[in-house]
């Protein structure tokens, strides 16, 4: 089919893809069990403390948050603590990652993700990648998320540095267009 001289030169392949993965970074994708009175998705099962499917994970402490239409939480990252987050099927949030830890094989790779959207995975996400997130919803959104270390206020004990929001660009947080 002949197309109009401006659909041929705007004309581009969506790219369906899987996105490049950022090293230690994982998606565990989990079974929701339906039936005609709602629906059970088993989060973590622990045999001594370990999570089968994220190895070497030991569950310290597990946090409740709930972000607003829009919100945008971002960045900051751990130097020793991996995250778990788990969002329910029933809310849309974007997670963003970009890897800071120097020297690694994905070395500045960004990754975007969608969490829940009707899904139910568990990503997990090491120390020293840079993450953050955007509640796409139109209502709250809830983030349940698992850590490996107890949080600590404490200058001297705490591991939760902040990185600028923008740190990947303004884009970055920006609904795929297309």
């Amino acid at each position: 089919m002949k197309l109009t001289r401006r659909a041929e030169s705007e004309y581009r392949l969506q790219d369906y893809a899987a996105p490049e993965r950022i090293d230690g970074v994982g998606l565990h994708e989990l079974r929701r069990f339906h039936d005609d009175g709602g629906a059970l998705t088993e989060l973590l099962r622990l045999g001594d403390g370990v999570a089968p499917g994220l190895d070497g994970f030991r569950p310290a402490q597990i946090n409740y948050a709930c972000l607003q239409p829009g919100a945008i939480k971002a960045f900051h990252l751990h130097r020793r603590q991996t995250d778990v987050w788990f969002v329910p099927p029933e809310d849309r949030v974007l997670a963003v990652l970009v890897d800071m830890r120097d020297g690694s094989p994905t070395e500045g790779r960004r990754l975007r993700l969608v969490l829940g959207d009707g899904e139910s995975a568990l990503l997990r996400i090491p120390p020293g990648v840079a993450h953050g997130c955007k509640n796409l919803g139109a209502f709250p959104a809830r983030l349940l998320y698992f850590t490996d270390l107890h949080f600590s206020p404490e200058r001297g004990a705490c591991d939760e540095g902040r990185l600028p929001w923008d740190l990947a660009g303004q884009e970055i947080w920006d609904v795929s267009i297309g």
